[in-house]
């Protein structure tokens, strides 16, 4: 079954026959308009040198300058050649949630920037976008015309009368579920919102609603779009009675984006963004072949918080052997830090509620925050941590904090999977507590604008903070590139050294990398002494040769021992 076959038969899963007829011809039109790439053939998505970096269009600023035009001066200087993509966060014009309520997807806030800042950045990085299809600002255009019931517009929201039982709907937040509005004609409805009264969740079962969002899709291709990030995805289809969380429907939407993506332009990639548990989250690799190349790993960050803050990587060792894929056209979205806080739910099946609120006192502890949810009995439950990974890493261990961040990201680096940093973790910010008092909202203690002179001024200074934590993340980086074990789909295999070790080596037919990880505060001895192991091996970051048979790592040292060329 070709592509164009494929996008007609998951259309009448949707749909059905007479709808899926009109949304077929609605969608072949708008690919047929669209510029035909060459496909190619053999396609390997992936390399060993791909990092990503995370930013918002404004976290660089300076006075007299758009901060799109900063942000790529800096980058241009300091990311070239060690990033080779950057997610750029929304940077559309928004009302609300830092960018996630957009109100024009086919604009550039005028704040930020200009579409020419967006192609500058792109003559130097790969850039990744975010396709934010769940739900449109209630300021947006289309809302204002599903309030005036146009033509067209009258079914793109999700009516719903506040009597039934929704009970049994997974909730991201604490917020109501129903928000309340009153059209031109004086009608008064109940809107869908899944995330905030300002986030109005669009109605899939309206094919319009998905032909503008395609449109969306393929705009964006066209602006220089390498990734596509599909924001909260798993929310995208509702239906009273079910969880509305994952059903068949979400997961073929992803299946008709990649089917459309495939025909139009087959190197853009798939990254679908699920916060929820493991299992959950990969199953939007779909059959390997045919959902997202890649998924968040949402599991890593607040497990390796975890393992950090007890000391003891038995529970990551094993959640780690778990990372083997089937298919070399899907890998993980490694990552410790984003804009968002660290999540919650990820940790269920496999930690237990008391291990859960150790992690939310540690939180609490270093100056953080803790985001609640509603669940259907009408308790409520930590759903995020709200705190710079920084601080989550490095507690009260002054003297050793620095090496404790490093050796989590250490640990990121080493995983199979495309290894994504989120800016403030590269500058070593702090915890923006000010910031949270100014907006009233705990993700913003991660999600400071900076100023471009006074970061500029501390990464000159070799014995600063941010200095320290910068440099020692660049010689990360420029080393993890260079090794063909690293590769996103290389083999690996998980080491049951020692509790305080995470050991993880990665191979390929001329390379072995043994990554070794003390997360622990304790002097640690250990041995790699067995079969094929050579009697010393070189520490790719440092230089250094390492013993084999006595290998003695300091409190949160990190070691990445090379067998081969």
């Amino acid at each position: 079954m070709d592509e164009v076959d494929a996008i007609r038969s998951i259309l009448k899963r949707i749909y059905g026959e007479e709808h899926a007829d009109i949304a077929f011809e609605k969608i072949l039109t708008l690919i047929e308009n669209f510029p035909f790439k060459q496909k190619t053939k053999g396609k390997n998505y992936f390399s060993q040198e791909d990092v990503v970096l995370i930013t918002y269009g404004d976290s660089l600023n300076k006075e007299g300058e758009v901060p799109l035009n900063t942000f790529c001066n800096f980058a241009d200087k300091y990311f070239k050649g060690i990033f080779s993509t950057i997610h750029i966060l929304p940077f559309f014009p928004f009302s609300s949630d830092d960018g996630f309520s957009v109100i024009d997807f086919y604009s550039v806030n005028p704040e930020l920037g200009s579409w020419g800042d967006i192609k500058k950045l792109d003559s130097n990085f790969k850039l990744m976008f975010d396709l934010v299809l769940n739900h449109i600002s209630s300021k947006s255009s289309w809302f204002n015309k599903y309030l005036d019931e146009e033509k067209g517009y009258e079914d793109f929201c999700i009516e719903v009368d506040p009597s039934t039982d929704l009970s049994d709907v997974v909730r991201p937040r604490s917020l109501p579920l129903l928000t309340k509005f009153k059209k031109s004609s004086g009608k008064t409805t109940h809107v869908w919102t899944t995330f905030s009264s300002d986030q109005i969740d669009l109605n899939y079962n309206s094919p319009d609603v998905l032909e503008k969002m395609i449109e969306v899709l393929l705009f964006y291709v066209k602006n220089g779009a390498k990734v596509i990030r599909l924001d909260a995805i798993a929310y995208l289809w509702k239906e009273t009675g079910t969880n509305c969380i994952h059903l068949s429907q979400a997961h073929d939407v992803v299946k008709l984006f990649r089917r459309v993506l495939d025909l139009i332009d087959p190197e853009v990639i798939i990254i679908t963004e699920t916060n929820v548990p493991h299992e959950e989250n990969i199953s939007y690799f779909g059959d390997g072949k045919d959902e997202a190349q890649m998924v968040y790993n949402f599991t890593l960050p607040p497990l390796l918080f975890y393992s950090f803050a007890i000391g003891d990587s038995k529970i990551l060792s094993y959640w780690a052997k778990g990372l083997k894929l089937e298919s070399s056209s899907n890998t993980f979205f490694n990552f410790t830090a984003s804009h968002d806080g660290i999540g919650v739910r990820p940790l269920e099946g496999i930690l237990p509620d008391r291990e859960i609120s150790r992690l939310v006192e540690i939180v609490r502890r270093n100056g953080g925050y803790i985001s609640f949810k509603n669940n259907p009995d009408g308790t409520e439950s930590p759903y995020e941590m709200n705190i710079t990974y920084v601080d989550a890493l490095i507690n009260n261990e002054k003297k050793l904090g620095i090496n404790r961040f490093l050796a989590s990201q250490a640990i990121q680096f080493a995983l199979p999977g495309v290894p994504a940093v989120y800016i403030h973790s590269i500058l070593g910010s702090r915890n923006w507590r000010e910031g949270v008092e100014h907006t009233n909202r705990n993700r913003t203690i991660n999600r400071e604008k900076l100023q471009i002179e006074e970061v500029l001024s501390q990464l000159k200074n070799p014995g600063s903070f941010r200095s320290k934590i910068f440099s020692s993340y660049i010689n990360l980086i420029k080393v993890r590139k260079r090794q063909q074990a690293f590769h996103p789909n290389a083999s690996f295999e998980v080491l049951d050294i020692d509790p305080k070790i995470f050991a993880i080596v990665r191979y390929c037919k001329n390379q072995t990398i043994y990554a070794l990880t003390n997360i622990s505060s304790k002097h640690v001895s250990l041995s790699l002494s067995g079969k094929g192991v050579p009697y010393e091996m070189k520490d790719l970051l440092t230089g250094k040769i390492f013993n084999t048979d006595s290998l003695l790592l300091n409190p949160y040292q990190y070691v990445w021992l090379r067998n081969g060329d």
